[in-house]
């Protein structure tokens, strides 16, 4: 299992961390701002001078994941890992990764009161090689406060397990965290485990319309960006009744009648990802107002909301917002579509 040790820059993560290893049997540190600090030295100056933090590089999100499922591969046990997470879709993605390889992560966050914080930044050690680096590293950290006030009065602290180190020590901190982790007191993060495929897939998507004719879309926990309701067709199943079973998981509504298909798109492969077949079907309008009102009913999805075209523009990715645009057009026409990467063809 992977315990994620998150909080305020200066909230004593990484001396924590070294206190906790020799705590919990058979457990490994693994620092993912070694992983920043390597990528600054791979990728070119343009591309570090396009984000403002290293943890904005999807290279950096996907190398977490993978380095920390290679060295428990190879270690086994415990991996302990001291790092701020305060952005939702970030944890989402990098958490949603691990899930995705039956990795279970035990989520804690060290808090101590703000004027705490403070006192520690400012006596925070700094290495006396680094130029402007006392001016810089104070100033990043103090400038980070504001985001994590954001993210704890949001969803940070229904997330993580809150240990309060304003009166602890870095060791009482760690004894602390070894006791919550050994009797249970910090559950399992509750996200949905969707296996990474292994090859071209066949996904089926479903768009659901309100009495405004504006469509739904959803915010999966498990991957970055807004969503149509759907999701991969298991062997075996109709795509159809794949995409219906999936709006009854995700969203809570049951659709009685076979959705009629829009569009089949071809996406092509693009490493990592296997590419393959996405579908998307009419499922016709919603009665909002009664029984077909979306839920959220588990760990899958953040948010939904019923959006205009133009609206759609602004959440979804490219390739898909080409995709929904095509089947609004075939749905109007009433006749299926043929896309290759989102192109009629």
């Amino acid at each position: 299992m992977i315990v994620w040790i998150n909080g305020a820059f200066g909230a004593g993560k990484s001396t924590t961390a070294r206190e906790l290893i020799d705590l919990i049997p058979n457990s490994t540190l693994f620092d993912p701002e070694v992983i920043g600090g390597a990528l600054t030295h791979m990728l070119p100056a343009k591309r570090l001078a396009e984000v403002g933090d290293f943890q904005d590089l999807p290279s950096w999100r996907r190398l977490v994941i993978d380095t920390a499922a290679a060295l428990l591969a190879e270690m086994g046990g415990t991996l302990v890992v001291p790092m701020t997470l305060l952005r939702q879709d970030y944890r989402d993605e990098i958490f949603g990764g691990l899930a995705a390889r039956r990795i279970p992560v035990r989520h804690l966050l060290l808090a101590p009161a703000e004027t705490i914080l403070r006192e520690r930044i400012a006596g925070r050690d700094v290495p006396p090689d680094l130029p402007d680096g006392e001016m810089r590293v104070r100033q990043w950290a103090y400038d980070h406060i504001a985001p994590y006030r954001a993210a704890l009065g949001g969803w940070l602290t229904a997330d993580a397990h809150l240990v309060d180190t304003s009166t602890l020590t870095p060791y009482e901190t760690a004894c602390r965290i070894a006791d919550a982790v050994r009797t249970d007191s910090v559950p399992v993060c509750d996200i949905v485990q969707t296996p990474e495929p292994t090859s071209e897939t066949l996904a089926a998507g479903v768009l659901l319309f309100d009495e405004r004719d504006r469509v739904l879309l959803v915010d999966p926990t498990y991957k970055a960006g807004w969503e149509f309701p759907g999701g991969v067709v298991e062997s075996g199943e109709a795509p159809a009744r794949a995409g219906m079973r999936e709006v009854m998981e995700e969203t809570g509504i049951r659709l009685d009648a076979v959705p009629r298909l829009l569009v089949v798109d071809w996406e092509p492969p693009a490493p990592p990802g296997y590419g393959g077949l996405r579908l998307l079907y009419d499922g016709g309008h919603l009665d909002t107002a009664g029984e077909q009102r979306p839920v959220l009913p588990g760990p899958e999805l953040r948010d939904w909301r019923f959006v205009t075209e133009e609206e759609a523009a602004d959440l979804l990715p490219p390739v898909r917002y080409e995709r929904l645009r095509w089947a609004l057009r075939a749905r109007e026409r009433g006749a299926a579509l043929y896309l290759e990467a989102g192109i009629p063809v």
